[in-house]
């Protein structure tokens, strides 16, 4: 696979976008235990837990508002003028959490600005996936959609695994008490650096020559958002392609998304243990979706999904029950592998399959708002977690297995109902 120099940079500016989003929502699931205290004291510990996850849902539900706005933005005026207000605005709203006063400090406006925070970057990160997305797959050749979709999406673990290796320095360094006070604040701090990173990057793309041919013929769409729920053929591939995008994303924040909670707050493990736990849980989705990218241009999108869905499906109940019950560091590593891989490496051909899917007028649009879409359910999965698992007790890995068993269901339903789209054309 050879890439010019101009299409490198349009991969590296999107993956490193993808990354910082990826920083930012594990920063928050790695202290949400603590941003439940220092936010929510509701005096039970399950009550301030529920609080918390409700404020990172805020999140994720304005992910779609974002994606929205800002794809119909980058339909009209350009994806690389959208993906340079997005990466502005979130980088921003990382670097402020760090500087939120607690309930200590303000008493009921400390939830309330952490929930304005969070409401702000939701919508400004809805808007990175769908232009990152559309100008690298209209940028790069045919062949290689498949794998760069895989790398594209792995950019969300790579920030994993970045906010996975801070957490540890920086709870090695301000452990306790410290970490209480100042420790969480740094962590969100140090998001202005790959934010930084990523605008110098972005700052020397060039626009998607797909977009300037439209932009040039004055074939622009001026209502893009419209123009998807007006036309017939358009709003059944957006309904279609939702479908797979609520089972993954489902999926995704039952393993991924509660993993550090279950750890800390249900697993009888050793907290020093719990970043090396997620490095491994994160590193494995990392070479996941980039193996079922490739894979997709081998076999095709469609079965690629099937594939993983499916084994999700017969793994699940056995993955977290070994984990639950695991006795050492390497058993729980390992059951974490078969977990993950099977439940999150489905995001892999996503990129690929919504740009190879949605026409170039809309295409903007329609990938931010149906991938972000996804979370309108799948958001959800946390917070229906701490509810089973709360009064679950012996049955606690059986509930959640069973809530990866039906993201997986939907999934697979999706894959059988949407097309292949390997060889469509993208222009």
């Amino acid at each position: 696979m050879t890439l010019s120099s101009q299409q490198r940079s349009v991969v590296l500016g999107s993956f490193l976008g993808w990354a910082l989003d990826g920083y930012d929502l594990v920063l928050m699931l790695l202290v949400i235990p603590l941003i439940s205290t220092l936010f929510f004291p509701a005096g039970n510990p399950t009550l301030s837990l529920l609080a918390a996850f409700a404020a990172y849902v805020v999140t994720l539900i304005m992910r779609p508002v974002g994606g929205a706005f800002f794809g119909n933005f980058g339909d009209k005026i350009g994806r690389k003028k959208a993906m340079m207000i997005t990466i502005i605005g979130f980088s921003v709203a990382t670097f402020s959490t760090g500087l939120l006063p607690t309930w200590e400090m303000v008493g009921i406006l400390a939830p309330i600005f952490l929930i304005a925070l969070r409401f702000l970057q939701g919508f400004f990160a809805g808007g990175e996936w769908g232009s990152g997305a559309v100008i690298t797959m209209e940028t790069i050749p045919k062949s290689s959609r498949g794998l760069l979709s895989g790398i594209l999406q792995s950019g969300y673990n790579f920030g994993f695994i970045m906010a996975s290796v801070v957490y540890y320095f920086v709870f090695a360094h301000f452990s306790g008490p410290q970490f209480t006070e100042i420790g969480w604040r740094i962590m969100f701090f140090t998001g202005i650096i790959p934010g930084l990173t990523t605008i110098f990057v972005r700052m020397r793309m060039k626009e998607s020559q797909v977009w300037l041919e439209k932009f040039h013929q004055k074939k622009i769409e001026r209502a893009p958002l419209r123009k998807i729920f007006s036309d017939v053929d358009i709003r059944k591939r957006f309904f279609l392609a939702l479908i797979i995008m609520t089972g993954l994303q489902y999926g995704y924040y039952t393993t991924m998304g509660f993993y550090p909670t279950f750890l800390q707050n249900y697993v009888n493990v050793d907290k020093s243990e719990i970043p090396f736990l997620l490095i491994v849980a994160t590193i494995t989705s990392f070479f996941g979706q980039i193996f079922a990218g490739y894979l997709s241009q081998k076999i095709g999108r469609m079965k690629t999904l099937s594939l993983f869905a499916i084994s999700a499906i017969i793994l699940a109940i056995p993955a977290i029950y070994g984990l639950y019950h695991a006795v050492s560091f390497y058993e729980r590593a390992l059951y974490t592998v078969i977990l993950i891989f099977a439940a999150t490496s489905g995001f892999g051909p996503i990129p690929a399959f919504l740009s190879e899917r949605f026409p170039t007028l809309v295409r903007n649009t329609a990938n931010g708002f149906v991938y972000n879409g996804g979370l309108l359910i799948g958001s959800w999965a946390p917070l229906i977690a701490v509810s089973l698992l709360s009064h679950g007790g012996t049955f606690i890995p059986i509930l959640l297995g069973v809530n990866v068993i039906v993201a997986s269901i939907i999934l697979l339903s999706g894959s059988r109902i949407n097309p292949e789209t390997r060889d469509a054309e993208i222009s």
